[in-house]
Formats: C-alpha cells, structure tokens, sequence
C-alpha cells in the first residue's frame, strides 16, 4: 500500500512522538497534597480524584497509541467527534523553547513537541519545562531525510533520541514524526519496532517554509476544527508571534488544545481513517499513504 517514498504534504511530515505523563498529564492536574491525609483534608482529595483521572487518561492514550503502532501506518488526525485538536512543535529544543511554553501554559493549552537528539545536547534540561505543556516526541537524532538512508541507520536516528528523551525525561516515547515528513516502507516499520507511532500532520502552518507571522496564523487557522494535527517549529520567533493570535482564537471556537496522547484517549482516528491515509483526514492534495511531495522541516 506504501511504495517509496511517502512525504506529508506541504510541510516535514512525521516525527517521532513520545508519551508524556507527570506534570504532562491531563488539564488541571495538580501536585503534591500541601499536608495532612487525603481523605481528612478535601482540597488533598481532589487532587488525588485529578491525578487519578489523569493516570487513567493517560493509560488510555498509550492503550490506543499502541493499538495504532501496531498498523505501521501514518497518523493524520483525530477524530471529529470532541472540541479538541493537537497543536504540535517539531525541530527543538531551540532559543524560542520557553516562550513557546510560555505562551501556552498563560493560555491554559496544551501540545506535543517533536525533538531532535542533537538540539537536546545543545540546550539540555529543556524537557522538565516541556512536560509542564506537553507530551514528547521523537524526531530523530540528527534531522536527516531517513528513506536515504540504510535500515541501520534509520534504526539507529530513531532509537538514540528515544533513549535520549526516556533518560531526561524519565517517560517512555510512543510518539515519532520523521524529518520533512520523509517516510517509506523502512522507516514504518522502523518505527512499529520501536513501539512507535508516526505522527504525520493535518495542516502544515508554513512556519519553517518561511512564512510571516500574519501567513502562519493564517494557514493554521484553517484547519482549526476538532482531531486537527497542526505542524509548528518552535525555533522561530515568528512562530511564536503567531501563537499570540491563535491561541486566544482557540478559545473564541471553543476548541482546545491537548497532547497526542490526550487527543488519543478522548477522540482518536478510525482504523478507516488512519487507512485512508491524508485523504481520511481531509488533506489537501495528499494521496492517501502513497508517493508524496517534498516537505521542509
């Protein structure tokens, strides 16, 4: 059903993701009780109910995430049938890291970053402040266009930087999206492997083509609509400026932001869906799973 090379369109499709739990858990989950046992003082119980509800959430995230690895087949999107959509960062972590977190944390939502291994040896400790907004993902060690290369070093690209973020962030990966959106037959089931799901994308802002804060939000926009899977770069500051309009425009649709694995655990793809490929998802000019265009990232 795959032949050759697969690339997302319009932008770098595919990376790895990863699971993120702790702080990373679900909306409004909070931390340790200030005191007392939980079941004398009411504000250490409703915490407890959070974190629980979190745990669960989370659990069934992965359940599903793991459902879908096992098809060795591209994600697109979510579902239509909730308000929630999937803000998702790929190439860092990178100069702009802390206001991307910045942004979203004062905004009450929540994404996914794609990291690359060698950004991570360039500004390590990142992750901790990540995990407060979002779920990890792999995006290989040294960003290279992966059906290039040898099924060696595929393997290797995908399962160093998994390592590498399981090591700092002291949380398994599930997630991966491939540099430029690349895939082939290899890389899937590289992938599938290493118990990860390829992430590809939705709608591709734009942001590393070289688009204007005003063009980001504008591509993004039109795909702010539930199960949305919106590909940004957070190592650009015009990235960031868009993030000052859309995030507020979220809440005037009433949708929100979430992890992957949150997206996954409230309103996941069919199997219909995620076998129809782009065209499941309501990608524009993507044929389904097959022989795609060129993408940056």
């Amino acid at each position: 059903m795959l032949a050759g090379v697969v690339v997302a369109a319009g932008a770098v499709v595919v990376a790895a993701i990863a699971l993120i739990g702790g702080s990373g858990g679900g909306r409004g989950a909070s931390g340790g009780s200030a005191g007392g046992s939980s079941s004398a003082n009411p504000l250490s119980r409703g915490r407890a109910g959070a974190r629980a509800q979190n745990a669960a959430l989370l659990a069934k995230g992965d359940a599903t995430i793991q459902r879908l690895a096992a098809l060795a087949l591209p994600i697109y999107c979510g579902g239509t049938r909730g308000n929630e959509l999937a803000f998702t960062f790929d190439d860092g972590p990178g100069p702009y890291t802390r206001l991307a977190i910045r942004k979203l944390s004062q905004a009450h939502e929540r994404a996914t970053f794609f990291v690359v291994g060698r950004s991570m040896d360039s500004y390590p400790g990142y992750l901790s402040a990540e995990l407060k907004v979002a779920a990890i993902g792999d995006h290989s060690y040294t960003h290279p266009v992966l059906p290039a290369l040898p099924a060696t070093q595929i393997s290797s690209e995908l399962a160093r930087t998994k390592q590498k973020i399981e090591q700092d962030s002291g949380q398994p990966v599930h997630l991966f999206r491939p540099p430029y959106g690349a895939m082939s037959p290899t890389v899937l089931q590289t992938a599938k492997s290493l118990n990860l799901l390829t992430i590809i994308w939705t709608q591709d802002s734009a942001d590393s083509l070289g688009a204007n804060y005003a063009g980001i939000t504008h591509n993004a926009e039109q795909a702010l609509r539930p199960g949305a899977i919106i590909l940004f770069h957070e190592n650009r500051g015009q990235t960031i400026r868009a993030l000052t309009t859309l995030l507020p425009e979220l809440h005037r649709r009433h949708l929100r932001s979430v992890t992957l694995p949150e997206l996954f655990a409230t309103d996941p793809p069919s199997e219909a869906q995620v076998r129809a490929g782009g065209r499941g998802c309501g990608v524009a000019g993507l044929p389904g799973a097959g022989a795609g265009s060129t993408a940056a990232g």
